[in-house]
């Protein structure tokens, strides 16, 4: 297996606090990462080293064998796919689902005056149906439920047909149902063996589908635990992570946390 992502003694220092601290970290082709902390714990800092769109302050870091610093970001970034809530701010309200998705291929966030190949509006339309937005194609984007807005938005981060694919709490905001059928989409995406290596941020063990493959556990900018999510995400592991007592369990291929009652 070759390194996706390599991470050494990376940290991201604003103002004075270091939002990561030497962070080391290698995710493998072929493998499906969790990033698992409470708020401030440096997730999305992290994810956005990972997307080429944030510089280590100290370490190297390493995407698709390239190295921040050395290589042309421009050329670097259609290998990403990325789906988030600041990407997702940028689309605009008044285009359609099918032109959202599409633009991708040309690794804009508007249409312009370009012109798609047939190829490109198939592989749109096979993304689309693939997340269950096929009977929406011509719905404009901004009148799209949350649940469908995450929907495409990762029907749109696989159009460039990236080698590593990013998540940024992509069930927030969504009610149970809506969850409940990304999740499912998501372990329908992670299973694929063609599918990219991805990394989901989250803050709820819930949210994680089946088939992802690994956990990291993050605190105040610092690496707690990583490794195969059967042995690395316990009750331990997690408390320590959040700072309370839990209690993990697994049901099938689902996780639960709770908190112990008070006594």
């Amino acid at each position: 297996m070759s390194d996706v992502l390599e991470l050494v003694d990376v940290s991201v220092v604003r103002d004075g606090r270091a939002l990561l601290d030497h962070v080391s970290w290698s995710v493998n082709e072929g493998e499906r990462w969790v990033i698992l902390g409470p708020n401030g714990a440096g997730k999305t800092t992290l994810l956005n080293v990972a997307s080429s769109y944030l510089f280590p302050t100290t370490g190297t870091a390493q995407i698709l064998g390239e190295k921040l610093g050395s290589v042309d970001v421009f050329e670097l970034r259609p290998r990403i796919g990325m789906a988030s809530s600041a990407l997702a701010d940028k689309l605009p309200r008044r285009q359609t689902v099918l032109q959202t998705v599409l633009t991708a291929a040309y690794g804009m966030t508007a249409g312009w005056r370009e012109s798609y190949d047939e190829v490109d509006e198939r592989r749109a339309r096979a993304f689309l149906d693939r997340l269950g937005m096929s009977e929406l194609l011509d719905r404009k984007f901004g009148t799209l439920s949350e649940g469908e807005r995450k929907r495409t938005q990762i029907a749109r981060s696989l159009m460039s047909d990236p080698e590593l694919l990013l998540l940024d709490e992509p069930a927030a905001g969504l009610d149970l149902g809506g969850r409940e059928d990304l999740v499912r989409r998501l372990g329908r995406l992670a299973r694929d063996p063609y599918a990219p290596s991805m990394i989901m941020v989250t803050h709820h063990v819930e949210e994680i589908a089946p088939g992802f493959t690994h956990v990291l556990l993050l605190r105040q900018g610092k690496v707690l635990a990583a490794g195969p999510i059967e042995t690395t995400l316990t009750s331990a592991s997690l408390s320590h992570c959040f700072g309370l007592p839990l209690v993990v369990e697994r049901n099938g291929d689902r996780w639960t946390a709770q908190g112990l009652p008070l006594g």
